[in-house]
C-alpha cells in the first residue's frame, strides 16, 4: 500500500475517489492479482465515478426538490392516469433540456403532478443539469423581496443560468400586475436557452384567462407554451396512496 504521505498528496489533489479505491485494493486478493495497467484503470474509473456522485449530490442539494426521493423508475403507470410511457422515457432521456424546451404538467389536485415533476427534475440532476424547484407563490414572494432590497437583477441572472426551473402549483391563487411582470421577466430570460417545467391544476387553455391581462398573457404564454411538451394527468387522487407516484 502507498504510504500515508502519498495518500495525503492525492487527497490534496482532490483525488478522494482514487484514495478510497487504493485502500480497498489493499484488502482485495482479486485486485492483487491484476497487472499495473488494470489496477490503474480501476483507480481512474473509481475517481470518475466518485466525482460524478459528488456532482449529482451537489446538484440535488441545490435543486431543493419537494419530493427528493421521487424518481422515474418508481412512476405509477396505472392506465387511468393516461401517462404515455414513450413520452416519459423520452423526457427522462433529457433531449428536451438540451433543446431548451418546456414541460407543462396539468391535472386535478392529488393526481401526482408534483411527484412526477420532481421525478423528472431528479433525473435531470442525475444527468448533470442544474435544477431549482419552487412553488409559484414562493417565487413571486421572493422576487417581490428582491425588488425591495435591490437584488432583483442579480436574482434574475441567477435564475437565467439554471438549466431547469420547476414552478409548481402555478395558477393556484390570483396574481396581480407585479407577479405577471416578474413571471414574464423570468421566462423571457429563458426562452430558447433554458427549460422551465410548470405544474398546474388549471388546463393550459385556461391560463390566458387566469392571467387576466390579454397583452401580458399573450407574451407569457408565447414564451412558455411554444416548444413545450404537455402531460395531462387523469384519474382519481393518489393522496391516499403512499408514497404518491
Amino acid at each position: 500500500m502507498l504510504n500515508e504521505h502519498t495518500l495525503d498528496q492525492l487527497r490534496s489533489l482532490r483525488l478522494d475517489g482514487m484514495v478510497r479505491a487504493i485502500q480497498e485494493q489493499t484488502t482485495s486478493t482479486a485486485a492483487a492479482a491484476l497487472g499495473f495497467d488494470e489496477r490503474l484503470t480501476m483507480l481512474v474509473q473509481r475517481e470518475i465515478a466518485w466525482r460524478d456522485d459528488k456532482r449529482v449530490a451537489r446538484l440535488m442539494k441545490a435543486a431543493r426538490l419537494k419530493v427528493s426521493t421521487a424518481c422515474v423508475e418508481d412512476i405509477n403507470w396505472r392506465a387511468s392516469r393516461s401517462l404515455d410511457r414513450a413520452q416519459v422515457a423520452a423526457l427522462a432521456g433529457g433531449d428536451w433540456l438540451r433543446n431548451a424546451q418546456n414541460l407543462l404538467i396539468t391535472g386535478a389536485t392529488g393526481c401526482g403532478k408534483t411527484w412526477l415533476a420532481c421525478a423528472l427534475a431528479h433525473q435531470a440532476a442525475r444527468s448533470g443539469f442544474s435544477v431549482l424547484y419552487t412553488r409559484a407563490a414562493r417565487l413571486f414572494d421572493e422576487l417581490q423581496v428582491a425588488h425591495g432590497d435591490g437584488s432583483f437583477t442579480r436574482r434574475l441572472a441567477q435564475l437565467a443560468k439554471l438549466n431547469l426551473i420547476v414552478i409548481d402549483d402555478f395558477a393556484i391563487s390570483p396574481v396581480g400586475a407585479p407577479e405577471r411582470n416578474d413571471l414574464l421577466e423570468v421566462l423571457d430570460d429563458r426562452v430558447g436557452t433554458r427549460s422551465t417545467l410548470i405544474t398546474s391544476q388549471l388546463p393550459v387553455r385556461a391560463w390566458h384567462t387566469y392571467l387576466d391581462d390579454p397583452t401580458l398573457a399573450d407574451a407569457i404564454l408565447d414564451r412558455v407554451v411554444h416548444s413545450s411538451h404537455k402531460i395531462e394527468l387523469k384519474g382519481k387522487s393518489l393522496r391516499d396512496e403512499e408514497p404518491m407516484k
